[in-house]
């Protein structure tokens, strides 16, 4: 598996055989989110030629579901994608339409494709129905927790289905808007058994780096950088 870290809380999984887009957040629509905040990293358009299989949205806020971008991979009818989403972003996604396969995911459904399977869980956020996703490729296991706080409902759905440990944990480590802290992910990854993890959502409109995050196997993505896991 090889990932890509699309800044924020985008990820981009290349199995080989599908490629899986998670919250892509491509745009320069920062003022929605707050007028006096500014992108720190500038946006790699050549991530727009990019063909996803499947997109996964973890929730409905700007930064995660973001319309400038959506438009760009949803407006293609060359090409049907599998759209995954919980409940609120699924509302705003089946908009597009275009041919494309919308798919609702309440916490415990489940979905295969190109030798993936994909189990939604559940997330503690502001968004009420936002989920996390655990990715599986039959080798192994990679959580993206999308936004949520440390929360032992959280933990245990996790856990319910992978009971040894996640192999690989992407988490949120910024620390506002109901998202963990750089000490509240490192704990919350340990709970989970994660082998590695992988801190996210900072850096791109804030002075955070990972530095606090203290997690003996940490992985640590560069902006736009492929990495074999």
């Amino acid at each position: 598996m090889k990932v890509t870290w699309l800044t924020q809380a985008g990820l981009l999984f290349d199995t080989g055989k599908i490629k899986i887009m998670v919250d892509p957040y491509l745009s320069d629509s920062v003022g929605k989110i707050n007028e006096t905040k500014h992108r720190r990293i500038p946006v790699d358009e050549s991530f727009f030629d990019v063909k996803p299989d499947v997109i996964l949205i973890t929730h409905d806020h700007l930064d995660h579901l973001d319309p400038e971008t959506l438009e760009r991979f949803l407006s293609d009818t060359e090409k049907s994608i599998a759209v995954m989403a919980p409940e609120a972003a699924y509302r705003q996604l089946v908009k597009y339409k275009n041919g494309h396969n919308y798919i609702r995911l309440s916490p415990h459904t489940v979905w295969s494709q190109g030798g993936v399977t994909f189990y939604s869980v559940k997330a503690e956020h502001s968004d009420p129905t936002a989920a996390g996703f655990i990715l599986d490729d039959g080798k192994k296991t990679y959580y993206v927790s999308g936004d949520t706080l440390y929360n032992y409902d959280v933990i245990d759905d996790v856990l319910d289905l992978v009971e040894d440990g996640v192999d690989y944990a992407f988490v949120p480590i910024n620390g506002v808007g109901n998202n963990m802290n750089a000490k509240d992910a490192a704990d919350f990854a340990y709970e989970i058994g994660a082998k590695c993890a992988v801190p996210l959502h900072y850096g791109l409109f804030d002075d955070l780096t990972p530095d606090a995050f203290d997690f003996d196997d940490a992985l640590i993505l560069s902006p736009y950088e492929e990495t074999e896991i």
